[in-house]
């Protein structure tokens, strides 16, 4: 019998996520493994009288991982014109991972993809600046599963579980948090290995209750770019990236830019990252997780990122509609866990320990 849920789910990324309107061109980028998903997505789509436009190939990539093994470096960094075109005509788009194999990309050299990211910010540009409605989410799949050491079933019930809630109900939740960050002209990180302060002055955060991703499930800000000073170490879990592991990254910050850089596994991958170019080296986006339904970490980092009593930062490019200036051609999320001996500080006043909101 077909699973319930997908359809409930189908409904809230048409109708929450994306509010499709009459008219729209509907892009959807995923993999055939998502082919349930999909077609209810479509229903409801068309219910709507719109269209939908769909981008379904073997891996989420806009090429194949073939074809970006052996291409020319000067295709590989740029994007074909139709995709281009697509880019620049879509009213919606909506991004659903439904990998066959987490790791696949990790048979590409660092330069590839760093190339193959360069190529895809023209594709994400109008996304990044709210200019039209966007989703990125997932479907559950036998590789993502694995990952975090569930069986299908259980990975199933997990990640609807973590999706399908009451998201008004959430957002008025966590705006109460974010208003007291938006009091606060810095925020301060203690935690192992950790003692890192950033600006905040003149920068209003943003909740995400269930739209611009999903799992939705935290408040985000750009912090002032050259206001980011001391350590941090991602001691708790690794950082997946493109099919590879970075274990124990810890950065050092000085006037918003990384100037000191190490990891105990994967440091190459790291340096590599951070190498992208200028902008890679600060920080984009300070999130703070809030999402009930994750409670336990998943080699999944849309999920990872959301779990409640965690924070994170993306190194490289910050989002524009909350004041964020910083640009590069990454966007690179790790996550750090507070919930045993971590504490926040706004403008000098604890407000989380071990994960709990005092």
């Amino acid at each position: 019998m077909p699973d319930p849920r997908i359809e409930a789910y189908a409904k809230l990324l048409v109708e929450r996520c994306l509010d499709v309107q009459p008219g729209w061109q509907v892009l959807i980028r995923t993999t055939m493994l998502a082919r349930p998903l999909y077609e209810e997505l479509a229903r409801a789509i068309a219910r709507r009288g719109a269209y939908v436009i769909p981008r379904i190939g073997f891996s989420l990539w806009p090429t194949s991982i073939p074809w970006a093994s052996e291409a020319p470096m000067e295709l590989l960094g740029e994007l074909p014109e139709i995709d281009r075109y697509a880019s620049d005509h879509m009213d919606a788009r909506m991004t659903i991972d439904a990998p066959e194999n987490t790791r696949e990309l990790s048979e590409l050299p660092p330069e590839r993809m760093q190339l193959r990211a360069r190529a895809s910010r023209y594709f994400l540009r109008r996304t990044m600046s709210d200019e039209i409605p966007w989703v990125s989410c997932q479907f559950p799949t036998s590789a993502l599963a694995q990952e975090a050491d569930m069986s299908l079933p259980q990975f199933r019930d997990f990640f609807y579980g973590a999706c399908l809630l009451d998201w008004d109900a959430e957002g008025r939740r966590m705006q109460s948090l974010l208003e007291r960050f938006d009091a606060a002209d810095e925020v301060r990180i203690v935690g192992e290995g950790t003692d890192l302060t950033l600006g905040l002055a003149g920068r209003r955060g943003e909740v995400d209750d269930g739209r611009t991703n999903m799992p939705g499930g935290e408040f985000f800000f750009a912090p002032v770019e050259d206001r980011t000073e001391g350590v941090i170490l991602f001691g708790e879990f690794p950082a997946v990236e493109y099919g590879q592991e970075v274990r124990g990254a810890r950065l050092v910050f000085r006037e918003g830019r990384v100037v000191d850089a190490s990891a105990l596994a994967g440091e190459d991958v790291l340096l590599t990252m951070l190498d992208t170019d200028e902008g890679a080296r600060r920080v984009g986006e300070l999130g703070i997780g809030c999402n009930p339904g994750i409670t336990r970490y998943m080699k999944n980092t849309l999920f990872d990122e959301k779990m409640a009593g965690t924070v994170h930062l993306a190194l490289g490019a910050s989002y524009t509609k909350v004041g964020g200036k910083n640009e590069s051609d990454i966007h690179w999320d790790l996550v750090k866990d507070l919930r045993s001996g971590g504490r926040i500080f706004l403008d000098g006043e604890l407000a989380q320990e071990n994960g709990d909101w005092l």
